[in-house]
């Protein structure tokens, strides 16, 4: 029989075909956690790439946000000691054309979820994924745990109030509390985000094939002098633990404390990538350039309807509680991203031809 103290610690992470989700399950499997990941059925049936060198180490529990029954049914089943909620309608700019739906599983969805570990795992501990949108375009900087929070988009807007429904729950007596993460990418970032949308698009221009999303040459990007802070999200999951390990509920800003404009990420992976770009023209008719020709192009279609110019956080509080350390830095981050890249799209125009020339010789 195993000393109380041995027992596997059950964690439930909701969101675990994401980014944060599947780096998060690794992260936990290796300190010995029975790890349970939520999913919407659609979502692995579709999008399960991510968690799929994880079969058969993980439980995997059907569950939605949006449906209460549901998330009563898995905190039963489960009876978690963590709970890390990182299911999410994560993109800003779909938030503008969909706000109600952004509002449904971002706000309503962690009510519910709230709701239900009060009722049936009251002494599980619960982690959500807060954002630095939250902040919006407030003039302090940088932003920490004090700072006032002014959203500017129904992203922004919806995480708050799921950051504020943390603060009642933990108020009533939940260890509930929530890592307000700013930007944090890697290779399993989606496609539709700009930092793979870069990285991914280098690639393509790199190994001579057209754009995803356009079929062009060219990449198209919107503004080019959004600062964001951008971290590793492999090392952010971590600092997601250690705030649940703490002895009081807390939350923490999570942070590189640095920041880099949109041009200089697609300066980095360009330059990774051999091809120096150089810059030509004005505003909205800037373009990159290699060798005479445009590599870069800017659609103001992909400007926000309203555009956040600058985020920083301030990780102080982190670094001295949390013990958090930047172990990636921003080049490190665009390098790994883009070198990833690389390599896939690689595999996949070797694929394509293999293909062809079966089909040729059939």
């Amino acid at each position: 029989m195993k000393h109380p103290d041995e027992i596997m610690k059950k964690a439930l992470i909701t969101g675990i075909t994401g980014q944060d989700g599947s780096y998060l399950a690794e992260f936990l499997l290796e300190k010995g956690y029975d790890v349970f990941g939520m999913h919407r059925r659609s979502s692995v049936d579709g999008h399960h790439e991510r968690i799929e060198h994880l079969r058969g180490k993980l439980n995997l529990v059907c569950g939605d946000l949006l449906d209460y029954y549901s998330l009563e049914k898995v905190v039963k089943e489960v009876n978690p000691d963590e709970i890390y909620n990182l299911a999410a309608q994560s993109q800003v700019r779909t938030s503008f054309d969909q706000p109600s739906t952004t509002r449904e599983i971002n706000w309503f969805g962690v009510e519910r979820l709230l709701d239900v570990v009060k009722k049936y795992a009251p002494n599980a501990r619960v982690y959500q994924a807060s954002t630095s949108e939250m902040f919006g375009n407030i003039v302090e900087s940088p932003q920490d745990e004090k700072t006032p929070f002014n959203p500017v988009s129904p992203y922004g807007e919806s995480k708050l109030r799921a950051h504020e429904a943390v603060k009642r729950a933990r108020e009533e007596g939940m260890f509930a509390c929530a890592g307000i993460l700013f930007n944090h990418e890697s290779p399993r970032r989606g496609i539709e985000f700009i930092t793979r949308k870069v990285t991914d698009g280098v690639a393509r221009i790199k190994l001579g094939l057209p754009q995803r999303d356009t079929g062009h040459r060219y990449l198209e990007v919107g503004n080019l002098d959004a600062e964001r802070d951008w971290g590793f999200a492999k090392d952010y999951v971590e600092a997601m633990w250690e705030i649940l390990q703490q002895e009081k509920p807390k939350d923490y800003v999570i942070a590189t404390g640095e920041t880099h404009s949109v041009r200089e990420l697609i300066e980095e992976a360009f330059s990774f990538a051999e091809i120096p770009l150089t810059w030509e023209g004005n505003g909205l008719n800037e373009i990159g350039k290699y060798n005479g020709e445009t590599l870069v192009k800017i659609n103001p279609n992909f400007f926000r309807p309203n555009e956040l110019h600058r985020l920083k956080g301030n990780p102080s509080l982190a670094i001295k509680e949390l013990g958090l350390k930047q172990k990636t830095t921003f080049k490190e981050l665009v390098q790994l991203m883009t070198e990833s890249d690389l390599e896939k799209i690689g595999n996949l125009r070797n694929e394509n031809k293999i293909i062809k020339l079966k089909n040729k010789l059939s």
